[in-house]
């Protein structure tokens, strides 16, 4: 009973380790993989194929021995290496990304001491820009000039309620001349320096899904058998409005697609695809980019 009861603890360890490193590895880059640390006895070699490069071969190889053991000690042994291994077992699936960008009167000198905000557009009755998404691109463009003074969406937002709620943002470039109108708004432009506003407009779906995977518990212990994919695809547009002039200066999009695997034999090892985070990244160096005088 008492092996037993070890048995599923190191189980459970290692199942809440594998939900969490899942929703990590979405922010790691295209086709990158984290360290692989498994068992001696256990050899695992994974490539992936970028749009534009010569075809790699991917190739996967477990080497086992001959000797024959009793069930109930080959499942502790392999309990043991799930819980004290499995952050190691984490491949990556490979992404492709298109991206297309149109813009102009760029500013070669930078911004200065000026502003920019990046909004996600979310008047569409079946799908928001996410939040997380926009943080990311600010990440990203804050990341790579820190003279470039990116404002955070939600405080943007509230500062300037009710006029940039879903029903009450401008959508057209038009509709910025109404806005500083307004004495409130208008001021706080003045405050904040606000220089250009972008808006992003896009979501990230998954487009299939299949496979089956079964997991059991045991006298002798408890895993998991089966494989499972699934696809997703990014596809955003951002829209760079310049303040000063009151017109629309270019537009950026990024359209990225992946296939996340998720084999299992006794311990699942998730294979993600990072689709939105490169999305992310693609828009963001575009941004940067055209904001910064130093890219």
């Amino acid at each position: 009973m008492a092996r037993w009861q070890e048995s599923g603890a190191l189980w459970k360890r290692a199942g809440v380790m594998v939900r969490a490193m899942t929703r990590a590895r979405s922010n790691l880059p295209a086709c990158t993989q984290a360290p692989i640390l498994v068992h001696p006895a256990i050899q695992i070699k994974s490539t992936c194929q970028m749009k534009g490069t010569p075809p790699i071969k991917s190739t996967s190889q477990i080497k086992g021995t001959s000797q024959t053991k009793s069930a109930s000690v080959w499942v502790n042994r392999i309990a043991k290496i799930a819980s004290g291994s499995i952050a190691g077992i984490l491949l990556g699936g490979c992404v492709s990304a298109t991206v297309d960008e149109m813009t102009f009167m760029a500013p070669t000198a930078g911004i200065g001491d000026s502003s920019v905000v990046i909004l996600g557009r979310r008047h569409a009755p079946d799908y928001d820009t996410e939040f997380e998404f926009i943080e990311c691109i600010g990440d990203h463009i804050r990341s790579g000039d820190k003279s470039i003074t990116v404002l955070h969406e939600i405080e943007f937002i509230n500062m300037l309620y009710p006029w940039f709620e879903p029903r009450t943002a401008p959508m057209r470039t038009q509709d910025i001349d109404k806005l500083l109108q307004q004495p409130p708004v208008a001021d706080k432009f003045a405050e904040i320096k606000l220089e250009y506003m972008i808006w992003v407009d896009g979501t990230t779906i998954e487009t299939n899904s299949s496979g089956s995977m079964t997991c059991g518990v045991g006298p002798g212990g408890a895993g998991c058998f089966g494989f499972g994919t699934w696809g997703n695809t990014s596809d955003y547009e951002a829209t760079i409005w310049d303040f000063t002039d009151q017109t629309e200066v270019g537009r950026i999009s990024a359209n990225t697609t992946g296939q996340s695997y998720m084999p299992a034999v006794v311990v699942p090892i998730p294979i993600i695809a990072p689709v939105q985070g490169t999305a992310c990244d693609s828009l963001g160096e575009q941004l940067l980019k055209y904001l910064s005088a130093n890219h």
